[in-house]
């Protein structure tokens, strides 16, 4: 494994471990498909990785190992994942990203003003992470993962790829909060963002805007500039938002 995909597959492992949480409430198992698929779906466990081992999720996640078992069961019948039994055997993310405005978002008009809500809420939440991640003495395993998800951005080959390795940066950004709150707060946004995105076209301008946007909010971050960090996500945020409640109407 190049040094590369050897960042790649550290940077997936961690997102994967810091956006999963305890299942609250009474409806575990519930809980555990919704917060699985939702990793899976945003990039965190990428078409390819493994999940995590039975016994370690379990405990992450705060349920029975029985419930897991029937909640990666439910996520192999959606055709998620796929596991294999005994030694060297596991459960391996088969979902492949769907192309944006082609694969769709099923039932997207019935939700447009919890959507188009969110956009609210985002504009308040991933600002605010940005100024903290700023604020706090990165290590050097924490600026890695920023700079290779920035990286992962821009290397995508394909729209589908491109809307996957770009919800992995803002919860990278999370991430290096160190907030268990913030990063819930942010993939809860996140996950409503890929469903608007997903049913409008890929613009190569407004990427290329991101990408400048995403440059500068990484840079300002990891030079501990939280002001600039906050600004910067601001426009980003303004930006996608105009573009959405534009296409979606």
């Amino acid at each position: 494994m190049n040094a590369v995909n050897k960042a790649r597959g550290t940077a997936s492992d961690r997102l994967g471990n810091v956006v999963l949480r305890p299942v609250r409430g009474h409806h575990a198992f519930e809980g555990c498909v919704e917060q699985l698929a939702t990793a899976i779906r945003l990039g965190a466990f990428s078409y390819g990785a493994a999940l995590p081992p039975e016994r370690e999720l379990a405990e992450r996640m705060g349920v029975s190992r029985a419930t897991l078992r029937e909640a990666i069961a439910g996520l192999r019948t959606a055709g998620m994942v796929r596991t294999t039994r005994g030694r060297g055997g596991g459960t391996v993310v088969s979902y492949r990203p769907a192309i944006p405005a082609l694969g769709g978002s099923p039932g997207i008009a019935d939700r447009r003003e919890q959507l188009l809500d969110s956009l609210v809420y985002r504009r308040v939440v991933e600002p605010g992470a940005c100024y903290v991640a700023a604020g706090r003495k990165l290590s050097a395993t924490e600026k890695m993962l920023l700079t290779t998800s920035l990286a992962e951005v821009d290397a995508a080959e394909d729209p589908a790829t491109h809307r996957q390795a770009d919800s992995r940066l803002h919860l990278a950004i999370a991430s290096v909060t160190a907030s268990p709150m913030t990063i819930e707060a942010v993939t809860e946004v996140q996950a409503c963002l890929h469903d608007m995105l997903q049913a409008i076209p890929v613009l190569e301008v407004n990427i290329d805007h991101s990408s400048r946007q995403h440059r500068a909010i990484v840079e300002a971050i990891i030079a501990g500039d939280a002001t600039k960090a906050r600004r910067a996500m601001e426009q980003h945020c303004d930006d996608t938002a105009a573009l959405l409640r534009g296409l979606l109407g």
